[in-house]
């Protein structure tokens, strides 16, 4: 027999049978045993993985960034093609501005800076059409006359006695 201690450690046996094999297998990673490689190979994999997040958060803001910016220029397109119908349908200095517009190769954005004109000028012409049928409505209360008024009037009471 020899006089050698017989080597219990299992870490040891394992690296002796990996080592023996003689040829490592493709796609394989030799498995180690040595702790601080471990630990180094787990850090600079974190390492990896917090970069490639960083890239991935950031590739996430930039098509975030550009999809705002689409449905901005979309929205403004928008804005510009409305802004044109409305002045050629519009008042003749509006529809002279629509035919300077379409010389200029209809750009929507030739005319940017008169869309808050043209909203105010939208605007008032409803409220101006909003008052004239309300005054036309009081006009059309007011010829009415004061007896029919009473008949309705007697009418509803009566109606609302009878429900109670």
């Amino acid at each position: 027999m020899s006089n050698e201690t017989p080597n219990n450690d299992p870490l040891e046996f394992m690296k002796g049978m990996w080592g023996n094999m003689g040829f490592s297998l493709p796609g394989m990673v030799t498995p180690t045993f040595d702790t601080d490689e471990l630990e180094k190979r787990i850090h600079d994999l974190k390492a990896v993985e917090g970069w490639l997040r960083m890239n991935l958060s950031m590739l996430q803001m930039t098509i975030q960034g550009l999809e705002m910016q689409c449905s901005t220029l979309s929205a403004v397109k928008a804005m510009g093609q409305m802004a044109s119908e409305n002045s050629r349908s519009g008042t003749p200095d509006a529809g002279e501005a629509a035919a300077d517009a379409a010389g200029e190769g209809a750009n929507p954005f030739a005319q940017a800076a008169m869309w808050p004109w043209n909203m105010m000028q939208q605007v008032q012409t409803q409220m101006q059409t909003q008052m004239q049928q309300h005054q036309e409505a009081t006009v059309a209360d007011a010829e009415e006359p004061p007896a029919a008024k009473e008949q309705e009037a007697t009418k509803a009471a009566v109606k609302k006695a009878k429900k109670q």
